[in-house]
């Protein structure tokens, strides 16, 4: 995938093969940390992060491998180092945001099992990117992940202002939300069909 330039990759990355909207990876903390924006902002900086250090080792780990001819460790390595990078946040977090902690409650040490950062560090592995390309595509999908975390949020919240029939509240509502944030985004796919 050497031909594929960074701009876009990060673009496709948060539009057109959003990990969230597009290809239905993450939506655990997608549909339950989206009821309010200070927490949906915050978790995607948490998802973003994990992100990224799980593509730089990915990177790593998939050059060792391939050198070493263990290609069977892949998975199980890359799973090792998410958990690793969830635990680093959660410190964090817990140190420097107790509130913002507890805010997250299980979300956040759900990241470890967010497919969609398991999802970068396989794609990226599949796509065979450069180093730059890598971080570049970790970014994007986490900005993606952000953007679709914020976008859920802000509909979810706007809502809780609207008159909604009681059949459809709750989390009826909120999978039709996603659906439609869904359509719009796949209607990002046709940008670079000319090409």
């Amino acid at each position: 995938m050497a031909e594929a330039s960074l701009g876009q990759i990060f673009l496709a990355t948060v539009l057109t093969n959003n990990f969230v909207l597009a290809m239905f990876l993450g939506l655990c903390p997608f549909l339950g940390v989206s009821g309010k924006l200070n927490t949906a902002a915050p978790m995607g900086a948490a998802t973003t992060f994990v992100m990224l250090v799980a593509s730089l080792c990915a990177y790593g780990l998939n050059w060792l491998v391939t050198t070493f001819h263990l290609e069977f460790l892949r998975l199980i390595s890359y799973i090792v180092v998410i958990a690793s990078a969830v635990q680093l946040v959660e410190m964090v977090l817990k140190k420097y945001s107790p509130a913002l902690f507890r805010a997250l409650g299980i979300y956040l040490p759900l990241i470890t099992t967010n497919c969609a950062v398991l999802g970068v560090a396989l794609f990226q592995t599949a796509r065979d990117y450069s180093f730059l390309q890598a971080v570049v595509f970790a970014v994007g999908g986490g900005v993606g992940f952000t953007l679709a975390l914020v976008l859920m949020a802000g509909l979810r919240e706007r809502l809780h202002l609207a008159s909604v029939p009681d059949t459809v509240q709750g989390t009826a509502l909120a999978l039709m939300l996603a659906g439609l944030l869904s359509l719009a985004f796949m209607g990002f796919a046709g940008l670079g069909a000319g090409e």
